[in-house]
This record gives structure tokens, sequence and C-alpha cells, in this order.
């Protein structure tokens, strides 16, 4: 169990740590490239902002899992 909460842990930790996670498309690469500093910003915070969508239905699925499971071993 202490295993598989560790591993969960590398993972994560990996995830948000990876530097090629602020890779970008061509077309954004083209606008940051450019030289627009608050255009380059407001690109990648658009990005981050359209990230955490997925993120919060599959926690929100995991959540729904979990109690589901924990009702189950409760009966």
């Amino acid at each position: 169990m202490m295993s598989k909460k560790i591993i969960v842990s590398y993972i994560l930790l990996m995830i948000f740590t990876l530097k090629s996670s602020y890779s970008q498309c061509a077309m954004c690469k083209a606008v940051v490239e450019s030289g627009d500093v608050p255009l380059a910003e407001g690109v990648n915070n658009g990005i981050s902002y359209l990230m955490v969508f997925p993120y919060l239905l599959i926690g929100g699925l995991f959540f729904a899992l979990y109690r589901y499971k924990k009702n189950q071993a409760k009966n």
C-alpha cells in the first residue's frame, strides 16, 4: 500500500516539474518569439487555464470511485 503512494507521488512530482511540460504548439511559439511579452504571458496563462479542467475532471472521477469503493467495503 505504501509503495503505491510513493509511486503515485513520484509520478505527480515528475509531471509537475518537467521542463517539457512548458512546450507549446508552433503558433504559440511564434507568438512568444515575436517579443511581445504581455501577449506571450497571456498565451501561457491560457494554456495553463485550459489544462486545469481535464485534471479536475479526472480528479473528480477518482474521488467518486474512491467513495464508491469505500461505501462498498462498509457493506
